[in-house]
C-alpha cells in the first residue's frame, strides 16, 4: 500500500535523478577493445546520431498534441488506468509437424538416463533403435519407460525439462516443444526501461496471433505513475489454461525485470509458463556465421529488415526523460517504433527457427 501511495512522487523523483543514471559508455568508433571492456557501450557515431535525432524530434513535434501522435485507448485495471496502442499486420505462421519431432526424439537414446553418445551408438548397432525398444532392455527399461511417460505428457514443460536436462537448453528439442501450442497461445514480449536494474518500465510491447493477424499491443506510460496499471494489463495476457512466453533475451532480462516490478507494487507475479528465449536458439543456430546474434543484426541478415531513425536501447531513458521534462512527445516516437519492431522481429525469428526444427517438408 505504501508503494502505491508513493506513485505520485515517482515521476518527479526520476526526472531529478535521470541525468546522473546513465548506464553506458561512449567509445571511439572502431575501439573494439574499449567496447569489450564496457558493460554497455555506444560507439561515438551511434551516440552522435541519436543525439541529433533527439534534437530533431523535439523541434519537429514541438506543440504536437500527444493524442495526434499516439491515438491509443485507455484501459482500466484494478491498479489504475494506462494507455494502449495497437498495431496489426497480416501474419502467417509456418505449418508445423509435431510427429516429425516425436520421431526424432524417440530415436535419440541419449534422452534416457545413463546413456551417452557412445552407448547410444553401441545400442543401435545391437538393434535397440528407439527409446520404445529399450522398454525391453534389461538395464535401461525403467529409465526408458520414464522418458516415454514424459514424452506422452500433455505438458510441454515436461519435454522442455527432459531435453534441457540431457542436452543444452538451446537444443532444437527444447524449441520443438513449442509445437504443442496453438499460435494463439504464444505471448511475445519486449520491454523498454529507464535502466538495467530495478527502475521503472516505461513501455511494454506484447504480441499475439489472432487469426491471420499479428497484433502488437503496447502499454505506454504517459507518466511513471501509470506503471502499476500497465503491469496489471501485461499480466492479463497470461490468463488462461495454456500460454507460452516468447522473448529475445527475456530469460536474463525481460521476465526477471517484470517480476521485480510486479513485486515492487505488490502485484501477483506472472505464473510459471513455458518460456522460449529466441536468443538462445539463435546463438546455437548462427554462432560464428555473423559478428553477433543481436536482434538488430539477425533481423537485418535473416529477415531483411532495416530500421531508420532507431533509438539505441541504452539511450531510451534520455529520450523518455526529455519527454517528461519538456512535455514534447516527439522523443517517444522512436521508442515506440523500436519496441514494436523488436516484438515483430522476435516473432518472425521464432517461427523461422521453429520451422527449421519441425516444419513440414
Amino acid at each position: 500500500m505504501a508503494a502505491m501511495q508513493a506513485e505520485s512522487r515517482i515521476g518527479a523523483l526520476w526526472q531529478q535523478r535521470m541525468a546522473a543514471l546513465r548506464e553506458y559508455s561512449v567509445v571511439r568508433d572502431g575501439n573494439v577493445f574499449g567496447a569489450g571492456l564496457a558493460g554497455s557501450c555506444l560507439f561515438s557515431s551511434e551516440y552522435d546520431r541519436a543525439r541529433a535525432l533527439l534534437e530533431n524530434l523535439v523541434l519537429q513535434y514541438d506543440g504536437t498534441p500527444f493524442t495526434s501522435l499516439f491515438p491509443g485507448s485507455e484501459i482500466e485495471t484494478e491498479n489504475g488506468t494506462c494507455l494502449t496502442l495497437e498495431h496489426r499486420e497480416v501474419f502467417a505462421s509456418p505449418p508445423l509437424d509435431g510427429k516429425r519431432l516425436d520421431a526424432e526424439m524417440l530415436a535419440d537414446l541419449t534422452l534416457v538416463r545413463g546413456i551417452g553418445e557412445r552407448s547410444a551408438v553401441r545400442l543401435k548397432a545391437r538393434g535397440w533403435k528407439t527409446i520404445a525398444d529399450l522398454v525391453n532392455h534389461p538395464r535401461f527399461r525403467h529409465a526408458a519407460r520414464e522418458v516415454l511417460d514424459r514424452l506422452a505428457c500433455s505438458d510441454p514443460r515436461e519435454i522442455m525439462d527432459l531435453a534441457g536436462s540431457r542436452h543444452a537448453r538451446s537444443h532444437p528439442f527444447v524449441l520443438g516443444a513449442a509445437c504443442a501450442f496453438a499460435p494463439k497461445d504464444f505471448v511475445f514480449l519486449d520491454i523498454e526501461t529507464l535502466g538495467l536494474f530495478s527502475r521503472p518500465i516505461i513501455l511494454f510491447g506484447v504480441g499475439t496471433i489472432e487469426q491471420e493477424n499479428f497484433v502488437v499491443r503496447q502499454y505506454l506510460l504517459r507518466d511513471i505513475s501509470e506503471e502499476p496499471a500497465a503491469l496489471t494489463a501485461l499480466a492479463g495476457h497470461f490468463a488462461g489454461q495454456k500460454k507460452a512466453l516468447v522473448t529475445f533475451n527475456g530469460k536474463a532480462f525481460d521476465l526477471p525485470y517484470v517480476q521485480d516490478r510486479l513485486a515492487y507494487y505488490g502485484i501477483p507475479p506472472v505464473t510459471r509458463v513455458p518460456h522460449f528465449d529466441v536468443l538462445h536458439f539463435a546463438r546455437r543456430r548462427w554462432k560464428g556465421q555473423y559478428p553477433s546474434c543481436r536482434l538488430g543484426e539477425l533481423e537485418s541478415v535473416i529477415l531483411g529488415v532495416g530500421r531508420k531513425d532507431d533509438v539505441p536501447g541504452q539511450m531510451v531513458p534520455e529520450f523518455y526523460e526529455t519527454y517528461i521534462r519538456t512535455k514534447n512527445c516527439g522523443p517517444l516516437v522512436p521508442i515506440v517504433s523500436h519496441n514494436r519492431q523488436d516484438v515483430i522481429s522476435t516473432a518472425h525469428l521464432f517461427f523461422y527457427l521453429l520451422g527449421e526444427t519441425c516444419g513440414r517438408c
